[in-house]
């Protein structure tokens, strides 16, 4: 098992880049190696990544989703088998950082390639700085899906407290 970590900060408030972050069909306008997103349902999604003449396609399932917080996946079946998340950390009110760490479990003969490692990792890095020059150039995000996911199960939202609109007598 190789685990990449990389982290950047963007300057955008921690909704707005947590926003951007869960628009997964815009992800082909600004990250080279993916070049389709397809969010089957909220927490599966279908990809397909390219990286020079190689393509592969694979599922995930987000298997936690916190608004402005992260969002953690693992793949179902394609190679290398993989898991990770994404962490969102308020900075200061316009600034967030984000940390992306991927876990990868590389299976068949890609298992003993030397670097394999150091190559996600500049992967990686590289997406995360298209990231930023994406969601800073916009200023906001595209869209939002502000949903929990908790054990790969969509968790309804809190209620939220009845207002009424009848007037209350003063106590006491």
């Amino acid at each position: 098992m190789h685990t990449v970590e990389e982290t950047i900060e963007v300057a955008v408030p921690v909704s707005t880049a947590y926003n951007q972050w869960t628009q997964f069909k815009t992800f082909p306008r600004f990250m080279t190696v993916v070049k389709k997103v397809e969010h089957v349902r909220p927490a599966f999604t279908t990809w397909t990544m390219a990286v020079g003449p190689v393509r592969r396609e694979f599922q995930a399932e987000i298997v936690d989703q916190e608004p402005d917080a992260r969002v953690s996946w693992r793949s179902l079946g394609g190679s290398p088998a993989h898991r990770g998340d994404v962490t969102f950390r308020a900075m200061a009110a316009d600034r967030t950082e984000v940390t992306v760490r991927i876990h990868i479990a590389p299976r068949g003969p890609a298992r003993v390639l030397p670097g394999i490692a150091r190559i996600a990792g500049r992967v990686v890095r590289d997406e995360l700085r298209h990231f930023k020059e994406y969601i800073e150039g916009l200023g906001e995000a595209t869209g939002a899906w502000r949903g929990t996911i908790r054990d790969g199960r969509v968790r309804p939202e809190e209620p939220k407290p009845h207002r009424s609109r009848v007037a209350r007598w003063p106590v006491g």
